[in-house]
């Protein structure tokens, strides 16, 4: 459980970095002069660079064995990548979506070798459990860190709305040093994480069963409907610039986090005791999420529907990711990693770029793709349940 805490306690200090940005990241690149289209296929392309590279870098993982210089590489980039939004000049739009898209390739490096030497753990403490602790920890991070740039938001006052955001940037560089340090200290702890389960007494190749691709079937359905947060936060500049100051946004998804890590202990112990019902529940209570954000102008339906969203965004984070520990033997799970987060990041990709253009065209037809595209992911997850072939 050590292990597990401490690489909670790095994707807490990572959250703050990257979480932080992503708190601002719509209403920054709009700032630089980018359009609702454009911030929806940035969101994609970072998300689809993000996961369908992870599938390559599984098999590496497989192959190779080494976990350990996968992780602190994929850490790196995906660190430094973040801080370096504040060298962005005030039209640089373009740079900083490239930032945007290499921070998430730095997570497409990094996700399939730490995914499995967390499930390596998990294999003694629980899948559900151990994924949930690990989501619990991050989102923690993710709350922090948009808090910590509402307060530098809060005192400073002078400058642009652009000056500000980029004085932001350049903080971000403090829990950024400290996730590295941190790693590394986990490294020299755990050399040896793949120690943690037993060696298979028979070798079990990895083959894209009908159970499992009915599981990423329904993944890919609750990722294409699943908006990403840029277009909320871009929503709310738009339609409650009243109500709703810039600096209050990083709040908004701080709050978000803090519903997705509640969310993620919840649903992360009942799928180790009730398995595919924890699925289909978080799905129930997240897809609508888009009714409320988009469909009523509300501050209080608002703040509703983002901590619908965050529950979506922990059930992605843990029983997501726990189902695959349960389906793929251990020789090849970096691969399963792989496949799952590919499939997702090709699905949030097109979809992401969709409903962005939806928006600008018809946002009730947006809410209703978005709405309809996850709920559809629930009898794929009930019937990979029954099918075990």
């Amino acid at each position: 459980m050590l292990f597990i805490v401490l690489f909670g306690m790095v994707s807490m200090l990572s959250d703050m970095t990257h979480e932080s940005a992503s708190s601002i990241r719509g209403a920054y690149l709009s700032i630089l002069g980018a359009s609702a289209g454009t911030i929806g296929f940035i969101s994609g392309l970072g998300e689809l660079a993000g996961y369908s590279l992870r599938y390559a870098f599984g098999r590496i993982t497989d192959r190779t064995r080494q976990y350990w210089p996968m992780v602190i590489a994929g850490y790196v980039i995906d660190i430094i990548a973040v801080p370096a939004l504040a060298l962005v000049g005030p039209h640089g739009w373009l740079l900083a979506c490239l930032l945007f898209v290499i921070q998430r390739m730095g997570k497409a490096i990094k996700k399939p070798a730490k995914d499995t030497v967390i499930s390596f753990a998990a294999s003694q403490e629980g899948a559900g459990r151990s994924f949930a602790l690990q989501e619990m920890l991050d989102q923690i991070g993710a709350f922090l860190g948009p808090v910590l740039l509402y307060l530098i938001m809060l005192f400073k006052t002078d400058g642009t709305t652009y000056e500000k955001y980029s004085f932001c940037f350049a903080m971000l560089i403090i829990p950024a040093t400290a996730t590295i340090a941190l790693l590394l200290y986990t490294k020299s702890k755990f050399p040896h994480p793949e120690q943690f389960e037993p060696e298979p007494k028979t070798y079990s190749p990895f083959h894209l069963t009908m159970h499992f691709r009915l599981y990423i079937a329904g993944i890919g359905l609750f990722a294409f409907g699943f908006i990403d947060y840029s277009l909320v936060v871009m929503h709310v500049t738009r339609t409650f610039s009243e109500s709703i100051s810039t600096g209050v946004l990083p709040l908004l998804y701080a709050g978000a986090m803090i519903t997705d890590a509640v969310s993620a202990m919840i649903f992360g112990y009942m799928f180790d005791r009730h398995g595919t019902r924890a699925l289909v529940l978080s799905t129930l209570l997240s897809a609508p999420f888009a009714i409320f954000i988009f469909a009523v102008h509300s501050v209080p339906m608002l703040c509703l529907g983002i901590a619908m969203w965050g529950i979506g965004m922990g059930a992605q984070e843990s029983i997501l990711k726990a189902a695959i520990t349960t389906m793929v033997p251990k020789e090849s799970r970096a691969t399963g990693y792989g496949i799952f987060a590919c499939s997702f990041g090709v699905c949030w990709f097109l979809g992401s770029w969709l409903l962005g253009v939806l928006y600008e065209f018809s946002i009730t037809t947006m809410v209703t793709v978005s709405v309809i595209t996850q709920l559809a992911a629930i009898p794929l997850y009930v019937y990979s349940k029954k099918c075990k072939i």
